[in-house]
């Protein structure tokens, strides 16, 4: 068993417990919070011994192997780097950081203490999305991707009455971009790796965090463009358009359905029968490569951790969008 602790009690927390319930080798043994009320509350829902409302105390607790971090983005990487000197392996909501700067720290950390520092970003692990990367080369030369996430947030109803919580605050480095827009980023690089060059719009809100956003990639032969918004919702899907056919992917960030439609007129499903709570995938990379002592995932790499916050800062820049711990 792989012995976890988490900080952060929000419904993220909760989804990834979930999904961590039907993983074998997961054990959930500690909580972090605060303040203490709330950390009982999160354990005595799920039955934990360990509580606690001091990080470095934590840090050097012996209750756990692994930390699981989902508290604001401006908070990864300070958390990160407490735990990783401990000893404890991280496995980092994203963004895992807001900066370069930061991300590299952190992944000098690992390197540096032994231990495995992982971006929580699940679509690389989902078996669609797998299914994506197997069978693109059926559609031909790819000329355009259409990377699509508009997803209405529960807190811009609030922000609208006139109250501004946590996911418009950009001094908790958040807004769209960040916890939207890398859905549509990391699939990009992914599959077609750094573009030549990016052009970046957006539009920000009355607290300097941006509602939502539009992203174009040059390549050589070929062009992306990344749609993402926390103030309108989408039907659209998203879209690898090639010269013998496109696919139609339903979820850009969690793929449940993926069609190839081809120019001659036949369609070929090439969904994958997978869990309904996709983040069961990261958890089961995670413990899988602390087990056999890696210290990088193969496919969410560092690299790839890298390259995508470098679109985000790029993004960023162009946007103007500006958080407190940049050097932008």
């Amino acid at each position: 068993m792989i012995r976890f602790g988490v900080i952060g009690t929000n419904w993220i927390t909760d989804r990834f417990l979930e999904a961590a319930g039907k993983v074998s080798d997961f054990q959930l043994t500690a909580v972090y919070s605060r303040t203490e009320e709330r950390a009982k509350e999160f354990a005595d829902k799920y039955g934990l011994k360990y509580t606690f409302t001091d990080l470095d105390e934590m840090a050097r607790s012996n209750t756990f192997d692994a930390i699981y971090i989902a508290s604001p983005n401006i908070l990864h990487a300070e958390q990160a780097l407490i735990f990783m000197r401990k000893g404890k392996h991280v496995l980092c909501e994203k963004p895992a950081a807001v900066n370069s700067d930061e991300l590299n720290k952190m992944i000098q950390a690992a390197k540096e203490n032994n231990v495995l520092f992982m971006e929580a970003l699940k679509t690389t692990f989902i078996p669609s999305f797998q299914s994506i990367k197997d069978n693109l080369s059926k559609i031909g030369k790819v000329r355009r991707v259409v990377s699509v996430k508009n997803q209405y947030s529960s807190r811009y109803d609030a922000y609208r009455s006139g109250t501004v919580l946590n996911a418009f605050k950009p001094e908790l480095g958040n807004g769209s971009l960040m916890d939207i827009g890398i859905y549509c980023i990391v699939p990009v690089l992914t599959l077609f790796g750094m573009p030549q060059s990016i052009f970046a719009q957006g539009m920000l809100l009355e607290t300097g965090a941006d509602g939502e956003g539009t992203i174009l990639f040059k390549y050589d032969g070929m062009e992306a463009v990344a749609m993402y918004s926390k103030i309108t919702n989408s039907t659209i899907p998203s879209e690898i358009q090639g010269e013998d056919g496109s696919f139609i992917i339903d979820s850009i960030s969690d793929p449940q359905k993926v069609e190839i439609h081809y120019r001659n007129g036949s369609v070929e499903d090439i969904s994958v029968e997978q869990e309904g709570n996709t983040m069961y995938y990261e958890i089961c990379e995670f413990i899988d490569l602390i087990k056999n002592g890696k210290k990088e995932s193969a496919k969410q790499t560092f690299q790839l951790s890298r390259d995508t916050m470098s679109i985000l800062e790029e993004a960023r820049k162009q946007i103007g969008i500006k958080f407190p711990s940049d050097s932008l």
